[in-house]
Order: structure tokens, then C-alpha cells, then sequence
């Protein structure tokens, strides 16, 4: 699994599925909203070391936020995977 939890690192040797980037993402919804605001994709995002995590974060909302009401929710998740694969290196497969 590429993260661990919430204070893992990026591993750039693993995969991970995509129900365990729904779970680590659901670990960051501070206001148990069921959904992903920026500022919670910026600290989701932190934990991986990525640098520039608040013009990633706005990036990331923006590219996934299929509604524009500035948050990602399950129906929007996908996109979301498919920006984290692209832009942020990281793995993540569909078993």
C-alpha cells in the first residue's frame, strides 16, 4: 500500500487500491461532511510530502469538482484518483 495512514510518507514502490485511497482520504474530512474541502486535501496531501500542497490542493478540487461547489464527494472521487495517478505520482488500481 503506498500510505499507510495519515502521517505516511509517499512510497514510489507500491500500489494502492482504490478503496484504501477512499478510507485515507475519509481520515481527513474534519468535519465529517462526507465530503473533501481543499483546506482537508491540503492536509491530506501534507502527509505525503507533497510540496506546494496548497496550489495542488486548489488544483485538485478543480480538476475533480464536477458540481463547483468547491468540495470532492463520492461521486466525485474518481476524478480525484485520476488527478492524484497524474499529478502527484501516486499509484493507485482499481483491485
Amino acid at each position: 500500500m503506498a500510505i499507510r495512514n495519515q502521517m505516511a510518507t509517499r512510497s514510489l514502490d507500491g500500489d494502492m487500491t482504490v478503496d484504501e485511497f477512499k478510507e485515507w482520504l475519509r481520515r481527513f474530512d474534519v468535519n465529517h461532511d462526507g465530503r473533501i474541502n481543499r483546506e482537508e486535501l491540503r492536509c491530506a496531501m501534507r502527509t505525503i510530502r507533497t510540496r506546494f500542497s496548497g496550489y495542488k490542493s486548489k488544483r485538485g478540487i478543480d480538476y475533480a469538482d464536477a458540481n463547483g461547489d468547491g468540495c470532492i464527494d463520492d461521486s466525485e472521487v474518481d476524478g480525484l484518483i485520476d488527478y492524484a495517478q497524474k499529478s502527484l505520482g501516486l499509484r493507485i488500481v482499481a483491485y
